[in-house]
């Protein structure tokens, strides 16, 4: 059975990531940010599209540093 992908609106995507919904729009409008889908004036985010973005800026942190010498 394939499974239809999830969509989220954009307070449903800014409370995922804490981007601000202004923010959204604001990045939406420079043509940045996450890949986003218009259906006449509404505005939805693929969950898959979310996670692929905030994956993308993932920081993973290597040898940390210690005070020992």
């Amino acid at each position: 059975m394939e499974v239809s992908p999830k969509y989220l609106t954009e307070t449903e995507c800014a409370a995922i990531t804490k981007i601000s919904v202004h923010t959204l729009r604001n990045q939406r409008f420079e043509r940045r940010g996450i890949p986003y889908s218009k259906l006449s004036r509404s505005v939805r985010y693929a969950l898959q599209d979310v996670t692929n973005y905030m994956e993308a800026r993932r920081i993973d942190p290597e040898g940390v540093m210690t005070d020992e010498v």
